[in-house]
């Protein structure tokens, strides 16, 4: 009966090429196989194969019809061998997983909405447009242990020694094989105190040595720049996503506020009753 039904199986996937010939896309309520009478849709085997895992969605096509089409037979018979009614275990997990479906759908189709074009131009404008966003800095930075070191470095460096082949040569950061360049940073991207010293300092300049909880600093500011916003197309998934968390977020407040609720509270039930599972039987 196994090979049967693997033949079944098999003569479904050759059947979806030609079916999609003569009628195009196949539709969920296609039939592709049937166990004992009882079929198996299309739509069955796509959501089966939307749960699964992304390591295992990485399988190849004809493995994984082959895969799911073996779970359904498997699980159908399994079934089908048990008794009609269903157990209160399986009554109730059924019942939260339809909640759970039917509102992971809603919530979907709340956060769907609430973003467009219009309204991802008004987030944009209104996070971005406008704002003063500050000077941004790029500065290379040359890392030791002692003031001592970091004083010599300095005059060296003010003496006019070539200040990345100086980092490359003496700098205990992660920076140092690059010359000690740290690229662009704005406010609050440095520790305060490095951060302090390179707003008062010049284009060019070499700083007295700094002390941080890294070490002794001495820092160069190779140039500055009028912080600019990002094009939108760079945050537009960022916006994407605070719009729909905003619209879901509202949406449940209006429709808990406006729902008729009751609950049991801890105080009135000893919460470690969740873990006894012989309450919802076997």
């Amino acid at each position: 009966m196994l090979k049967c039904l693997k033949a079944t199986a098999v003569a479904a996937v050759l059947a979806v090429p030609a079916f999609a010939e003569q009628h195009g896309q196949p539709g969920a309520d296609m039939v592709v196989a049937t166990i004992n009478g009882t079929e198996v849709t299309l739509g069955q085997m796509i959501m089966i194969r939307a749960a699964l895992p992304e390591q295992l969605k990485q399988l190849p096509d004809d493995v994984l019809w082959e895969g799911i089409m073996d779970q359904i037979i498997q699980q159908t018979v399994l079934v089908q061998a048990g008794p009609d009614d269903l157990s209160e275990r399986v009554t109730i997990a059924l019942q939260n997983e339809e909640r759970s479906l039917r509102a992971a759908e809603q919530a979907q189709t709340v956060m769907d909405a609430a973003v467009s074009e219009a309204a991802l131009t008004a987030a944009y404008a209104e996070t971005y447009e406008g704002e003063d966003r500050g000077v941004e800095f790029n500065a290379s930075h040359i890392l030791v242990e002692t003031e001592e070191e970091a004083k010599d470095i300095a005059r060296r460096a003010r003496e006019g020694e070539d200040f990345a082949e100086l980092a490359k040569a003496h700098s205990t950061g992660p920076s140092g094989p690059n010359g000690g360049e740290l690229g662009w940073f704005g406010a609050g991207m440095m520790v305060p105190d490095f951060e302090a010293a390179v707003r008062q300092m010049g284009v060019g300049d070499i700083s007295d040595p700094v002390q941080t909880q890294f070490g002794w600093h001495v820092i160069k500011l190779n140039e500055t720049r009028v912080a600019e916003a990002p094009p939108l197309d760079a945050v537009r998934e960022e916006l994407e996503n605070d719009l729909k968390s905003e619209a879901l977020e509202a949406t449940l407040k209006d429709l808990t506020d406006a729902a008729e609720i009751t609950r049991t509270s801890v105080e009135e039930i000893d919460p470690s009753v969740l873990k006894n599972l012989d309450l919802v039987g076997k």
